[in-house]
């Protein structure tokens, strides 16, 4: 009797073994793609990962932010499948990576508005382009000088690191110029979310950032923009955005190791195709007007 005892409590030990080795064996058949970069993307990724994984539940996705440089770095050291950027790749990275015998491609997945941003009590509610750049620049300091209150501008910028700092930098302080060497005035405050920019503009009459247009909340003021001096004064929207009439636009990417291939290419077409870019659309994107291209 003793020994049947032994022999059933022993098949119950193995049957449980097979049972785990089993479930192990079909966890690790399943598909991953890591996915990392630009924190613009990152709920837009997010939310991509989410549907993809609802319809295909043998593909894990893992999204995680930190910047469009972290994302190209991870990229450069082969630690991602894809990198998300708000930005293009520089050069200097593009080189990196080729000496690293990565070959980045770059797909558009996505277009953004960067909605310049105010407290609701702010009385100004427009500016040009170039009163952004003087403010930003540190050329002006106070919003009577634009306008509004005498009041302290309080400048608030996304960290370095950020492709929507890059972005900004290239396209409002140096007007488009890659000669000009013009910078973030030294009290600008640097910080590391939209979320904090957001915060920041809630509880502070004086502040001006900004941020995607994803990402303003309906209790913020945004500024409605001239791209020059006696221009119309555009706010952000899909509309103005597709027409070109908004001048702080751009496009969104995410980049692969070479032609993406396999589950990842499968995965690309799919956030390039209708449904996916409905999510675009619901998060306060712009839908994607071309596909993908070599990057330069």
């Amino acid at each position: 009797m003793n020994r049947l005892i032994y022999l059933f409590i022993l098949f119950l030990l193995l049957l449980a073994s097979c049972s785990s080795n089993t479930s192990e064996t079909n966890a690790s058949d399943a598909a991953y793609i890591e996915n990392k970069g630009s924190d613009t993307i990152v709920n837009l990724a997010l939310a991509w990962a989410e549907r993809y994984q609802a319809e295909h539940p043998d593909v894990r996705i893992s999204v995680t932010g930190g910047g469009s440089g972290t994302g190209i770095a991870s990229l450069i050291n082969g630690t991602v499948d894809i990198a998300n950027a708000s930005r293009k790749i520089k050069e200097e990275e593009m080189a990196e990576a080729q000496a690293n015998g990565i070959e980045p491609v770059e797909h558009i997945i996505a277009r953004d508005a960067i909605a310049v941003i105010v407290n609701p009590e702010n009385p100004v509610s427009q500016l040009t382009l170039q009163q952004i750049a003087d403010i930003y620049s540190g050329k002006l300091n106070n919003w009577s000088e634009v306008g509004g209150e005498d009041r302290p501008i309080v400048r608030l910028s996304r960290e370095t690191n950020s492709g929507t700092h890059v972005y900004f930098l290239e396209t409002v302080l140096r007007m488009g110029d890659s000669e000009d060497k013009t910078l973030f005035s030294m009290d600008t405050l640097l910080l590391p979310s939209s979320e904090g920019i957001i915060a920041e503009v809630r509880q502070n009459p004086n502040a001006i950032g900004y941020d995607g247009l994803g990402y303003v909340p309906k209790d913020l003021k945004m500024i409605a923009i001239a791209e020059q001096e006696g221009g119309a004064f555009v706010l952000p929207s899909i509309p103005t955005v597709n027409d070109k009439t908004y001048p702080i636009a751009r496009d969104l990417y995410m980049y692969t190791d070479g032609e993406p291939t396999g589950i990842v290419k499968e995965y690309l077409d799919w956030i390039l195709d209708s449904d996916a870019q409905e999510i675009v659309v619901e998060l306060g994107f712009v839908p994607a007007v071309n596909t993908t291209t070599s990057a330069p």
